[in-house]
């Protein structure tokens, strides 16, 4: 089961100093991601959920060093099998290790050069690490526009050309113009129409099989992430609460924001509509977040033991994991029961 374990994340931390006055010295520090433990399998897709602000954009640019992390490791397997931590790595180390690990971003018209063409666009990787002759990218690009769903005719066009739907697939061929292992999609289909994001969903599901890619798939959409998920981690104020398969998640959570997100999710059938608040106040600020467990001053099966005390993330079982003191004495709805 190691020989699968292509991502390996161990206490990764990534703190944003909050400075204030004429002289700018920090005085606190935005625990954007505190202190996060998680594993990704080759080949799998985990989806990484949470209100906005908790931090999940963080997490995934941390992983892809875009942003340097404050401590942890980050233990990515290469294609060559070589072990390597991405937290520690700088410079031209940390270069040639990009290739292998490429973003589909949120918004398709704001990632995309307005002044470069579509083959300048999606090629643009291959350019910057050096890794195919001018004749083989052109190929290549042809190539990833069939399989995307775009015409090769368009090639020359620009970006304002083409709709939203279109805008994404150009950026996901542009992900995996150098055959990436890890690809982080944030936000990957949420600015698109409904009947398109169906459609990229199962584009996405189709190029995992094709390529053998790898998924950590940002969302707030649940329905997105029950869809296209192996795996499920909830993410509260910088820290996983709960990781569990993504149908046990759905069916039964451990974890009780976890159940309140679950309850949450509108219900289309006017019969079961109810007036009952399941997840009431706001997020707490991750600069001076509660103490103990983060979640209790919502919670309510929270004790004076959730206020003095954080609960570890626990193995309950083999695939599941939850940060919660009464994890395994809680009886908590999930959609399929309520």
């Amino acid at each position: 089961m190691a020989n699968d374990i292509l991502l390996n994340v161990q206490g990764l931390k990534k703190y944003f100093p909050v400075k204030k006055g004429l002289l700018r010295r920090t005085v606190a520090q935005l625990r954007a991601v505190d202190g996060i433990d998680l594993t990704i399998q080759q080949g799998e897709t985990v989806g990484l959920v949470g209100e906005s602000g908790c931090g999940k954009t963080t997490l995934g640019r941390t992983i892809l060093r875009t942003q340097k992390p404050t401590a942890g490791q980050i233990l990515f397997r290469r294609k060559n099998g070589e072990r390597v931590d991405l937290a520690q790595l700088e410079g031209n180390a940390l270069r040639v290790i990009r290739p292998e690990i490429q973003m589909i971003f949120q918004d398709p018209m704001s990632s995309l050069n307005p002044r470069m063409t579509v083959l300048d666009i999606i090629s643009e990787p291959l350019v910057a690490n050096q890794l195919m002759p001018s004749n083989e990218r052109i190929e290549r690009v042809k190539f990833l526009m069939n399989r995307v769903g775009l015409e090769i005719k368009h090639l020359n066009r620009y970006p304002h050309a083409f709709s939203g739907g279109q805008r994404q697939r150009i950026g996901i061929a542009r992900a995996l113009i150098t055959n990436p292992s890890l690809v982080v999609a944030d936000e990957a289909v949420s600015a698109l129409d409904v009947s398109i994001r169906a459609q990229v969903l199962n584009l996405l599901d189709d190029l995992q099989q094709e390529f053998g890619l790898t998924y950590l798939f940002i969302s707030h959409d649940l329905s997105v992430i029950r869809h296209i998920s192996d795996r499920v981690v909830v993410m509260y104020v910088g820290r996983v609460v709960e990781i569990a398969p993504a149908q046990e998640l759905f069916n039964r959570p451990r974890h009780p924001y976890s159940e309140a997100l679950l309850l949450s999710i509108p219900k289309p059938n006017p019969r079961k509509r109810t007036d009952e608040v399941f997840l009431s106040g706001e997020t707490p600020s991750p600069v001076k977040p509660p103490s103990g467990c983060h979640f209790h001053p919502r919670c309510k099966y929270a004790t004076e033991r959730c206020k003095v005390e954080a609960p570890p993330l626990i193995a309950l079982d083999n695939q599941r994991q939850v940060a919660c003191h009464y994890a395994d004495t809680l009886e908590l709805r999930g959609i399929e029961n309520t």
